[in-house]
């Protein structure tokens, strides 16, 4: 299972139920967008040396973006972000799934409702 931005900054932020569903979920496995979004979410340099420990630790492996993983994102934006919004960063992590064969674990749905060929793993706090 790849593991969307939402789950894991509730997880960095500390959150039990977060931790949680990532353990039941081991290993955890993440698009370069996620990271990338994450490192864009640090408010100052120690959270930034936590994020790396934790990758540093082996337990999440960041899923690099391929010419196919591009290339599929390209044609989900050229479908869906006129009609549904699709944003690039959303579309790269949905090819991201597709590409590898694996669900995505998110707590933002519509953000991929259009893509008929993700299957995703809805993540709710109150859910753990």
């Amino acid at each position: 299972m790849i593991v969307d931005t939402d789950v894991l900054i509730w997880y960095l932020r500390g959150r039990r139920e977060a931790a949680d569903f990532l353990d039941a979920h081991s290993p955890v496995r993440l698009s370069a967008v996620t990271y990338m979004e994450l490192v864009q979410g640090m408010r100052n340099a120690d959270e930034l040396r936590a994020l790396r420990s934790t990758l540093a630790g082996g337990r999440w492996q960041v899923l690099p973006i391929t010419e196919a993983i591009s290339t599929r994102a390209m044609t989900y934006v050229e479908e869906h972000f006129l009609s549904g919004s699709l944003q690039m960063a959303d579309a790269l992590i949905a090819a991201t799934c597709i590409e590898h064969g694996e669900r995505l674990a998110t707590g933002n749905l519509e953000h991929y409702r259009m893509i008929a060929e993700l299957s995703t793993k809805p993540f709710r706090l109150e859910d753990y």
